[in-house]
């Protein structure tokens, strides 16, 4: 097989054992083209993010680090602006042949929560090298919000792929005739190019910022938050507002972005070309996103957009991020869409699905 393997085949890794957790793996955690993952037991509050580097374990470069460890068992508090590294319940023995990549989950990305897998001589976060063997940790950092955690509590996601899956700009031009990647002229340079809207086609309002002074969210909470006790709203008329450095916005994409069957897409989180600031903390999409048959029928791409150095105008229409597409290894069993309780089919400017509906 060569491309990103489909949930049929994560299936099969379980059984094999060259995917592996305690407690096993639960059927809800296998995605249309990613495994969820999940938080064990206890978190260990580190002075400063390091990767473990080649040869050395995060066990032991946690000795170097620790402040002090907390049992997330009854539920715990991390703290906005503070690094925790913890253990998650899977672990891997990967056949040769075989990567892998992590990314946040949507609603732990929607809100600003710092999610990166590092693994045992690791000199880069999210990525698994090639026949990987041993465990995997979290390093979760929370910018604008201190959350209650759980053990069990699935914040980021593992895909795997075989071989060169990436799509050309030729290939992926291919795909967009046969195929509608947007809806409208596509954008191709090292992937799709995707924009911000600023002019909505009804009302002012273009996104939300987070607060600097809020409770604490409590992730197993679903749609209990009122909005704006959390977020201020983000209005113009005029197409354009200024990003205020060190501050995290919800915005979104001007394109209806389709992920058709047969391939998958992450988001590039980070353009320096294009402004100080980075866009996307949470960058996997699933075949079937925006596609109709799964009831998408074009879904935007919402934006989580941090401001770095200065104050930047962003305005309608500027290209913020691109989309990279790669080729599934094979169709999925299942697509994103309702069938699989997908939360952010079809949308356009939504903030996490632990804040109620506006």
């Amino acid at each position: 097989m060569t491309g990103v393997l489909p949930d049929t085949a994560l299936t099969e890794m379980i059984a094999a054992g060259t995917i592996a957790a305690t407690p096993d793996i639960l059927p809800q955690q296998v995605q249309p083209s990613s495994l969820d993952l999940r938080l064990g037991a206890t978190a260990t509050r580190v002075r400063a993010s390091f990767l473990t580097g080649e040869g050395a374990r995060v066990a032991d470069r946690l000795d170097d680090f620790a402040m002090h460890q907390i049992s997330l068992e009854g539920g715990a508090v991390l703290e906005k602006g503070c690094v925790y590294v913890m253990p998650l319940m899977e672990h891997l023995d990967l056949p040769p042949g075989t990567e892998a990549i992590a990314n946040a989950k949507s609603s732990t990305g929607r809100l600003d929560l710092l999610t990166r897998l590092i693994t045992d001589g690791g000199t880069e976060f999210d990525r698994i090298p090639d026949g990987y063997s041993g465990p995997l940790y979290a390093e979760i950092c929370p910018r604008s919000f201190s959350v209650l955690v759980r053990p069990g509590m699935r914040l980021n996601q593992i895909r795997f792929r075989q071989g060169q899956a990436v799509l050309t700009d030729a290939e992926l031009l291919t795909l967009h005739q046969a195929s509608p990647l947007v809806d409208g002229n596509p954008v191709i340079g090292q992937g799709l190019g995707f924009s911000v809207d600023l002019r909505p086609k009804t009302g002012d309002l273009v996104g939300y910022r987070a607060k600097p002074h809020t409770g604490v969210i409590d992730l197993d909470r679903i749609g209990q938050y009122e909005p704006g006790e959390y977020w201020e709203e983000i209005r113009t008329t005029d197409g354009r507002i200024i990003l205020d450095p060190g501050a995290f916005y919800i915005l979104v994409s001007r394109e209806a972005v389709t992920i058709p069957p047969t391939h998958a897409a992450e988001m590039a989180p980070y353009m320096a070309m294009v402004g100080e600031f980075r866009v996307h903390y949470a960058g996997f999409f699933d075949p079937g996103f925006g596609w109709a048959e799964a009831g998408g029928a074009g879904s935007r791409g919402v934006l989580e957009v941090r401001c770095h150095e200065a104050p930047f105008v962003l305005e309608h229409g500027q290209i913020v991020g691109r989309l990279v597409y790669e080729a599934m290894a094979a169709t999925p069993k299942a697509l994103y869409g309702a069938s699989i309780a997908s939360n952010y089919q079809g949308q356009g400017l939504k903030l996490s699905k632990h804040f109620k509906v506006i």
